[in-house]
């Protein structure tokens, strides 16, 4: 505890041009000792630049490895992992998608890291500040993330960390964080073909108590089950 507070102190005073790996270290220590976490979220999808879909609901986190995404608007759905597969469910559709949480391809997956140990370089090979992508709210800082497992053939995505590469080339990922107390405030995706994702979160509590049955799929009466491919999430009809 007391290393954690002499870097609180530090963020304080050098906030925000504190160095990357002081960033990480704050980011991983906020998170690291939360069993259960909880955060409301917006997220938008965007083709070349123009948003095509915003959705917004509650994040729950619950270690190891849960999580469940409860979407309010525009429509209800969930998407789930329960540790060993994840889940999406239409309720209006009366439909529900089940396949192994690891071969889930899903970007709210990595975030699982959450509920995990907590350590960017699971998900992220290289990480730097970021000279391309600016924060939202002043005086956080965006770290770039070369996610790992996409596409590397071309060295200048690496080389040159934290400029955005171009769609043909890799995936990558921006995180922005509050300096002052580690605290994830958005994750931006992008994506080939120019395909970028983005998730806000605000409000986050840390140890609520959260019930078991909330990372349980319990499909209702009717409800279809399809083993697969969960839903495409560059489709506009989905959350």
């Amino acid at each position: 505890m007391a290393s954690f507070l002499s870097i609180l102190a530090l963020f304080h005073v050098l906030s925000p041009s504190v160095g990357p790996s002081a960033l990480v270290q704050a980011f991983e220590s906020r998170y690291r000792h939360s069993a259960t976490l909880r955060a409301t979220f917006l997220e938008r999808y965007r083709e070349n630049g123009r948003l095509v879909r915003a959705s917004a609901g509650t994040a729950y986190f619950s270690r190891p490895g849960r999580m469940r995404w409860e979407y309010e608007s525009p429509e209800k759905n969930l998407f789930l992992v329960d540790g060993k597969f994840a889940w999406f469910s239409v309720p209006a559709d009366h439909t529900a998608t089940r396949v192994p949480a690891k071969q889930s391809g899903d970007w709210r997956t990595p975030i699982a890291l959450l509920a995990g140990e907590a350590k960017l370089s699971r998900v992220c090979s290289t990480i730097a500040p970021s000279s391309s992508e600016s924060p939202e709210t002043p005086g956080n800082a965006v770290l770039f993330c070369a996610v790992r497992g996409s596409n590397q053939k071309h060295k200048s995505a690496v080389s040159s960390p934290g400029q955005a590469p171009t769609p043909s080339e890799t995936t990558t990922a921006f995180l922005e964080l509050n300096p002052s107390t580690g605290e994830l405030a958005r994750v931006v995706v992008r994506q080939p073909g120019g395909v970028s994702l983005e998730f806000q979160f605000a409000n986050w509590q840390f140890n609520p108590p959260l019930p078991e049955s909330l990372f349980h799929f319990v499909p209702a009466p009717g409800t279809a089950i399809v083993n697969g491919e969960l839903p495409s999430r560059e489709s506009p009809a989905n959350p």
